[in-house]
């Protein structure tokens, strides 16, 4: 029997009231790294990121012997994809006003499934265990997916994107973890300047390794006129603090690229996520329907 696009009631008619779908989400990096609900999946080195996304929500739907739907961030073409999954592996993209329930009904829904603190606590595991390329990733997942859903100002966006931003400078990516910083310093200093000099902070620290003199001066530039406001607003109560600004403010006289300390080298298993661009941390937008990649048909059955 095929599977409606929308859920009927015994007369065939759209049902008026049906329970929400279990949701779930999956992010695709940059370099191919995969995660579905929180989880890195083992690619295998050859295996395409969208059709181990389909098994495994497909693995859920059947599990849970209903369809599953699931939203899908794939960094690697810069698109936003709704999923409906069934449990015979199926599946097919919807538009996002079909994806029921709305608002902040399906963000409660989608968290639900697997809560932020949850992620978190993942997220640091791995961290702790060194394995800072798994931490990046899930970081970065549940920073864009919070995004998507609660918006970038939203306390757990925030807190999300700097812990990406912490793991980025324990790898040495100086100049991701710089943006990252530098997005949180900058929602804070327009939302909430009291809470804003920790971040300016963090956001100086990274700053502080990058050797590129472009980037030095565009991200200085910045941070020194963040100093400048938290300073005008009587908000430096530590010599650190002032002792940060001051050391912005010298460097961009100087016009030096160079780090203010030696940085550590990268982690040699870093070496290939070097070259992926800073992301300046705009998230996407939702695509039109069909997209052919996340269409699958029916398996059929063995004869």
């Amino acid at each position: 029997m095929p599977h409606s696009l929308t859920p009927r009631d015994k007369r065939n008619l759209p049902a008026v009231s049906v329970p929400p779908l279990i949701r779930l989400d999956a992010y695709v990096a940059e370099d191919g790294s995969t995660v579905v609900n929180g989880h890195l999946l083992e690619m295998g080195g050859t295996r395409p990121a969208n059709e181990a996304i389909l098994d495994a929500v497909a693995m859920f739907a059947r599990t849970l012997g209903a369809p599953v739907a699931a939203t899908v961030i794939d960094r690697s073409v810069r698109q936003v994809a709704r999923l409906r999954v069934y449990p015979d592996g199926s599946s097919l993209t919807i538009a996002d006003e079909e994806d029921l329930p709305h608002g902040r009904e399906r963000t409660f829904a989608e968290e639900e499934a697997f809560p932020p603190l949850a992620r978190v606590e993942r997220i640091i595991e791995h961290a702790r265990r060194q394995e800072l390329h798994a931490a990046f990733v899930l970081a970065g997942a549940l920073r864009e997916h919070l995004t998507l859903r609660r918006g970038a100002e939203d306390e757990l966006s925030l807190e999300a994107r700097a812990i990406e931003a912490y793991i980025a400078y324990l790898r040495g990516d100086y100049l991701i973890s710089t943006i990252l910083a530098l997005t949180v310093a900058r929602i804070r200093c327009s939302t909430d300047l009291d809470r804003a000099v920790p971040e300016v902070a963090r956001a100086t620290a990274a700053w502080q390794r990058l050797r590129d003199e472009g980037q030095v001066a565009t991200r200085g530039r910045e941070l020194l006129h963040m100093w400048e406001r938290l300073a005008a607003g009587g908000l430096l109560q530590e010599e650190s603090h002032h002792a940060m600004a001051r050391a912005v403010r010298s460097r961009l006289a100087r016009g030096v690229g160079h780090a203010e300390e030696p940085a550590p080298a990268p982690a040699p298993s870093l070496a290939a996520a070097q070259g992926v661009v800073a992301p300046e941390d705009r998230p996407l937008k939702p695509t039109r329907r069909g997209l052919r990649r996340f269409t699958r048909r029916p398996a059929r059955a063995d004869d």
